[in-house]
């Protein structure tokens, strides 16, 4: 007898695969380009941190254009500097000069963020809500519009976990998306150490997931997580010997800064004998700083720091760098959930999220710095703002989480709108307008 033929109303239907937003990650980029880069000449002056690293910019400069300049600030690595000084180069030793490769730098974190989170997560909503929170979180905006090293190190970091996503995603571009995950992570330690724990976390773990495969010859076998047609031995070198090598070469100008009162310490003490003095330097940072803080506080969102707070360009300004109020203290909760539910499903993005933040987080309660600020927290609330939008799409699945997983997002732009005076170095009404927005003791 005949097989019964299938109705032509019963198909069978394939999950729906999620679009791609990689056009509302541009838009949005854009948005935040601009708003970023909005007066980024305002203030006209050096302030706070510029104050380091802009005459240690011009002293590479020199080295450009007259082949000669003093090593300045040497307990910090130089690329940073680098390329602060070849933006001065092109724009002139002026505001506009100084910041705008850190403008650049906020903008390529703002992106590489939005795209790790997509490809690690597939969640259309989460990426663009944290496209939403990462732009009115405070921190990246303040930092996107300051010569400090710190942004070059988180575009850095940025760039690398996106690389590194798109190549567990996508094992094809395996190879290329390794490579390029190690490059950004040689880069973000020859900006700043403070990568140093995130920057052996791709590593870290594509061993343990390989491990966990349970191959017999782990270190040669091609299958098995994170990334199928790559060897562990290959991953080494990728992720291992490549940041090395790319951090070494980011020293090479330090090799020719040298002025007659100041010799280059990199020629006469070598590559190593110049990381023990930067070492030394680090660490001996012991005297107390009215804006010291302690980890603690930094989670609490309880102690900031004033970039700046003067009459400057005709008006009183002023730069508060703390957290958006709101999505701070909400990413704590988000954190947890995330770790519960990465750890109870396997989901590998939630789970990420939470142990990212512990990794940056982790290195300052030990690190051996007794003087520590709010801006060392500006890395780990990139790992916040990630599980706080994730913990938003969750939202959406339960009754009436709806409205929150939507009233977040809204109302963390409803409080940068109105700390954006403050955060933006806008003209306020007089010297005491700072008491509008320090709600706390530890914000004046």
């Amino acid at each position: 007898m005949a097989e019964p033929q299938a109705s032509p109303t019963h198909t069978t239907h394939t999950p729906p695969h999620p679009r791609d937003p990689l056009g509302w990650c541009l838009a949005l980029t854009g948005l935040f380009a601009l708003l970023a880069g909005w007066r980024l000449a305002t203030p006209s002056i050096l302030y706070f941190d510029e104050v380091h690293y802009i005459p240690a910019a011009r002293e590479i400069l020199a080295l450009l254009t007259e082949g000669q300049g003093a090593y300045r600030n040497r307990e910090h690595p130089m690329l940073a500097k680098e390329l602060i000084a070849i933006g001065m180069a092109l724009f002139g030793d002026n505001p506009l000069g100084w910041r705008v490769v850190p403008w650049l730098s906020g903008v390529l974190a703002y992106f590489a963020a939005l795209r790790a989170l997509w490809h690690a997560s597939q969640d259309r909503f989460a990426t663009l809500a944290f496209g939403v929170l990462l732009a009115t979180g405070f921190s990246l905006f303040i930092h996107a519009r300051i010569a400090m090293l710190d942004i070059v190190m988180a575009a850095s970091l940025a760039v690398a976990a996106w690389q590194f996503a798109v190549a567990c995603a996508r094992p094809e571009q395996g190879r290329i998306r390794l490579a390029l995950t190690g490059v950004a992570i040689g880069a973000a330690l020859g900006a700043k150490w403070n990568a140093i724990p995130l920057a052996m976390v791709p590593g870290i773990t594509f061993f343990i997931a390989r491990a966990f495969a349970g191959r017999r010859r782990l270190f040669l076998s091609r299958r098995g997580a994170p990334v199928p047609g790559v060897t562990l031995v290959e991953a080494f070198v990728w992720l291992g010997i490549v940041p090395l090598a790319v951090y070494a070469l980011t020293f090479v100008p330090g090799y020719w800064l040298s002025a007659p009162l100041h010799p280059s310490p990199l020629a006469e003490q070598g590559f190593i004998g110049l990381h023990r003095e930067m070492f030394e330097l680090q660490s001996q940072l012991k005297t107390p700083h009215r804006y010291m803080s302690s980890w603690s506080q930094w989670v609490l969102n309880t102690r900031g720091i004033w970039y700046l707070y003067e009459a400057i360009d005709g008006a009183q300004r002023g730069v508060l760098l703390i957290g958006n109020p709101l999505t701070m203290l909400l990413g704590l909760p988000a954190l947890l959930w995330c770790l519960i539910r990465g750890m109870w499903v396997r989901d590998w993005a939630r789970l990420a999220a939470a142990l990212g933040y512990a990794a940056s987080l982790g290195l300052w309660l030990i690190a051996p710095k007794p003087v520590q600020f709010y801006y060392h927290y500006f890395v780990p609330s990139f790992f916040l703002l990630a599980a706080l939008a994730l913990t938003c799409s969750d939202l959406r699945r339960v009754p009436y989480g709806k409205w929150l997983a939507w009233g977040i997002p809204a109302g963390s732009v409803a409080i940068f709108a109105w700390f954006f005076p403050i955060i933006a170095g806008t003209p306020l009404v007089g010297p005491d307008s700072y008491l509008v927005w320090a709600w706390l003791e530890g914000w004046r």
